[in-house]
């Protein structure tokens, strides 16, 4: 595939990094991960092959959600620095051709925001239809409650009003009106301000919350994400959404925006994450299988978010009863491992007992799988989690830069995990001087990702490989094919796979050394050790594997 074409819908094979400014670096010294320190760590970064930047929430807020809570939109929190230093890290990033997207949480606002005091101030306020206002707590449905841990109720009765507001979230989070055209107005006001400013678009949290817990004036929700859509490119092309929706395929691609892709540009594949887990867990690679043949494609230009670990919980709610114990039983079977009955509260590394064969594996898979990877700051270098902290936090413990921590020279934000996943044992330094490192294994699958447009852009197909433990899967475009296997048990197998088409090319291991003949029938033998991985490039024996996936003119 030409790489001018590719480079024009950068989305489909960027690599995504998602990090928190709050836990990433500290640049003044006051234990608190802020701008300044973030845009030194910049070249970090784009040594990794990172390509797009996602930041957590950097808007003012009282804290009680990590952030997502918050009291002005067009602001930076000052713990984290001033507007100066994001522009200043802005200059950066695009200086060494990274984007930058940020959470876009519009769902609601923290209690605390200007906007709901003036709302619950009076029944006569003028922003009082900003806000979802009710006489009676209906419906009250207790299938509705996010966080069943915290809250009972999507409802809150309001004293000084004498009325209830809908509060999707936690009780200090009422939801915004989005049938309100100045709530949308002022939603679009908000995306334009930072596209100014250098963004190249939004992750939007919540998607479904932000359109269907609405007033029923608003005859299609589904208009409000094309109406933003529209917006953001006419003010910046190539600008994206990326989508948070937990929902079943069916329903999912409507948010695309049909066969039309002009709602949301991304959405994260959350079924085929949660099948890779029941896989993980099984050592069988069938429910994973059945879960991409199912996967509907995605409307032209649009794409998939692949991951396997993010910053919140690693919910499991798309799976039954049995198929989530079966998860919590290989990855979580603490109490305190779990959480909101639903998901897990732990990094992929310590989940997979720190087996770093199985750990690169995993890696492989994820950045292999049709779409765009999207990683967790940390999982790079294999960081663990806290469990020490409340619930998600978990996670979003601070960045291991070197043996005693690096992050900053006080007193960090949040505690540092001790055992084997502490710094003294798991940091950037060390692992940069290490070849054999799990960092140097991410900057490979970062590399052979980005020179393989095929898996990101090319019509997959998911193969029988004979073996149940054998995840396998071709990925062809432009006359190129890149065929990947993936053995997700702990002994050796051949995986016998049949590649029609592919009659008498070679192809090239693009992981180490070795190439492989197609006979005449199509058929290949692919020898996988435990845990083992392979990226296959196919190509005529006449041309360079190098050059098979490049269309000439």
């Amino acid at each position: 595939m030409r790489l001018t074409y590719t480079s024009d819908v950068w989305w489909k094979n960027a690599v995504v990094y998602c990090l928190d400014v709050e836990t990433f670096k500290d640049g003044n010294g006051d234990g608190v991960g802020d701008f300044r320190g973030l845009t030194q760590q910049i070249d970090y970064l784009a040594g990794l092959g990172v390509t797009c930047l996602w930041l957590m929430p950097f808007f003012p807020t009282p804290n009680r959600d990590d952030g997502y809570d918050i009291t002005d939109f067009y602001s930076i929190d000052p713990r984290l620095g001033t507007l100066g230093d994001f522009v200043e890290f802005m200059r950066t990033a695009h200086d060494r051709g990274l984007r930058v997207i940020a959470d876009l949480v519009v769902n609601h606002t923290s209690d605390q925001h200007p906007w709901f005091k003036e709302s619950r101030s009076s029944r006569d306020s003028p922003l009082r239809d900003w806000y979802v206002w009710s006489d009676k707590a209906e419906p009250d449905d207790p299938s509705m409650v996010v966080f069943p841990d915290k809250e009972n109720s999507i409802w809150q009765w309001d004293k000084g009003s004498r009325q209830y507001y809908l509060h999707s979230f936690y009780k200090h989070q009422p939801d915004l009106n989005v049938a309100n055209p100045e709530v949308r107005d002022e939603i679009t006001r908000i995306l334009g301000f930072w596209m100014e400013l250098g963004l190249s678009g939004f992750r939007v949290d919540a998607v479904p919350f932000l359109i269907e817990n609405v007033d029923p004036k608003l005859p299609d929700p589904h208009a409000f994400l094309q109406d933003l859509r529209a917006f953001m490119t006419r003010r910046k092309g190539g600008s994206i959404l990326l989508g948070e929706v937990n929902v079943p395929y069916p329903d999912l691609v409507r948010y695309f925006g049909d066969g039309l892709g002009d709602e949301v540009t991304m959405c994260f594949d959350f079924i085929s994450m949660q099948k890779a887990w029941l896989s993980l867990a099984r050592q069988d690679a069938r429910p994973l299988a059945e879960a991409l043949r199912e996967r509907p494609e995605p409307p032209q230009d649009c794409q998939w978010a692949m991951f396997l670990r993010n910053h919140d919980e690693l919910t499991l709610d798309k799976l039954t009863d049995e198929e989530r114990e079966e998860v919590f039983r290989a990855f979580g079977p603490e109490k305190d491992m779990q959480i909101f009955g639903r998901g897990l509260r732990r990094r992929l590394p310590p989940m997979l007992g720190g087996d770093l064969r199985r750990i690169k594996m995993a890696y492989s898979l994820l950045f292999s799988l049709p779409g765009t990877p999207v990683i967790f700051y940390g999982e790079e270098i294999g960081m663990g989690e806290n469990l020490e902290e409340e619930g998600r936090i978990a996670v979003r413990t601070p960045m291991q830069w070197s043996r005693d921590g690096g992050f900053s020279p006080a007193e960090p934000v949040r505690a540092i995990p001790e055992g084997p996943f502490a710094p003294d044992r798991v940091n950037v330094a060390d692992q940069k001087r290490d070849t054999a490192s799990l960092l140097r294994w991410f900057q490979l699958l970062v590399e052979r990702y980005r020179e393989c447009p095929e898996l990101a852009w090319g019509t997959y197909t998911v193969l029988d490989a004979g073996h149940d433990a054998v995840f396998a899967h071709r990925c062809d475009a432009d006359g190129a094919s890149v065929v990947v296997a993936h053995n997700l048990c702990d002994t050796a197998v051949d995986a016998e796979l049949t590649l029609p088409g592919l009659e008498g090319q070679q192809l090239t291991d693009l992981l180490e050394d070795g190439t492989i003949e197609v006979v005449e029938d199509g058929r290949v033998t692919v020898a996988l050790g435990p845990h083992g991985c392979r990226w296959l490039r196919a190509s005529p024996p006449e041309v360079a594997p190098e050059d098979a996936s490049v269309k000439f003119q």
